[in-house]
């Protein structure tokens, strides 16, 4: 463990910004880090069997083909995959990287023999996202962090979206500070400009994106604290967390995300939690008669992009056949557990 100096930087007219980049820099006081410089070469490697673009990779492990996303990395979508979303679009530049990608592991081989990589895994015990994919770093065979690379030559942003890296934050914010100052890859403010009037573009909108990520990044680290310290807080997307809360006698603290909202012929609003375990998610129910009372709390917008998402709830979590439910009666049960990315900006 070591401590982050921080530099804050404010503007007079922008109290709540201060207030928000204080509790930022508190935060980051006590994150854990290694350095990046103590390059390792990996004891293990696996043989890289597919590269689909800059941060999605393919290998091949125990006799299985294992896919890969590479954490607190977010290159950009290739053309290939079309229009995309607001804030991820296919562009000219995302294909350029998929390109460079896939030419340097294949120069990683040595004698025609395919490329060979490692892997990290930072909690030290292997996860998955939603998808099956395996959540890690990829070492390369020298002991260079691939993950920090693409931040570095600025093929990636340091993707904070699901919080700051638990081994190399400090160095992903210096990489990514460098690569702004020397406007590369995506930082390049020519990037992505079209070639000719007719030829296809599209700009990521990262003057929106990184306080937004930001936000949600001091959103887990204030939640992870606060669960060290209060072992009864759960996660809305963690079946076997809300069963232990149904069993107790005592209010329940979730955190989570709203996945979506849904309209009763009753007129209740039914507030479905974000989870990936199904038909095991959580339902927070406001009652027709409180739904006045809950409307500044805006909950059907709580899951758009740009907003603080991540929101504690109080009450109490009952088990029904259709996974799990709670009552809110008034807007003190819900609490955003961070800043709003306006604050930041």
């Amino acid at each position: 463990m070591r401590c982050v100096m921080v530099e804050v930087v404010t503007h007079p007219a922008s109290p709540r910004r201060l207030l928000a980049t204080l509790a930022s820099a508190l935060l980051l006081a006590c994150v854990s880090t290694v350095h990046a410089e103590e390059k390792v070469a990996p004891k293990e490697t696996f043989e890289v069997v597919k590269v689909i673009d800059g941060d999605t990779i393919h290998i091949q492990r125990a006799g299985v083909v294992e896919k890969l996303r590479l954490l607190h990395v977010d290159t950009e979508e290739t053309l290939a995959n079309g229009k995309g979303s607001e804030t991820k679009p296919g562009t000219v530049f995302g294909t350029e990287c998929a390109l460079w990608a896939q030419d340097y592991f294949k120069q990683l081989g040595k004698d025609g023999a395919a490329p060979r990589v490692g892997l990290l895994f930072p909690t030290g015990k292997e996860e998955r996202d939603v998808y099956g994919r395996l959540l890690c770093h990829v070492l390369l065979p020298d002991g260079t962090d691939y993950n920090l690379l693409l931040v570095e030559q600025g093929k990636s942003p340091y993707f904070q979206k699901y919080g700051w890296s638990k081994v190399l934050h400090s160095e992903f914010v210096a990489a990514q500070t460098a690569a702004r100052k020397a406007q590369k890859g995506i930082w390049n403010p020519k990037v992505n400009e079209p070639a000719s009037k007719d030829a296809p573009s599209a700009k990521r909108p990262y003057d929106q994106l990184l306080p937004w990520w930001e936000a949600r990044a001091i959103a887990y680290k204030a939640i992870e604290t606060e669960a060290e310290k209060d072992g009864s807080v759960c996660s809305a997307a963690e079946p076997e967390q809300l069963a232990r809360a149904a069993k107790s006698p005592e209010k329940d603290r979730v955190w989570g995300e709203i996945d979506r909202c849904f309209e009763e012929t009753n007129g209740d609003l039914t507030v479905l939690m974000r989870s990936g375990k199904g038909k095991q998610a959580l339902r927070i129910v406001v009652k027709a008669e409180d739904r006045a009372a809950h409307e500044s709390l805006q909950l059907p917008k709580r899951s758009d992009d740009f907003r603080q998402n991540l929101l504690w709830f109080e009450g109490f979590v009952t088990e029904t056949d259709r996974g799990w439910r709670a009552v809110s009666h008034a807007p003190s049960h819900w609490k955003a557990a961070g800043p709003e990315p306006s604050e930041l900006k």
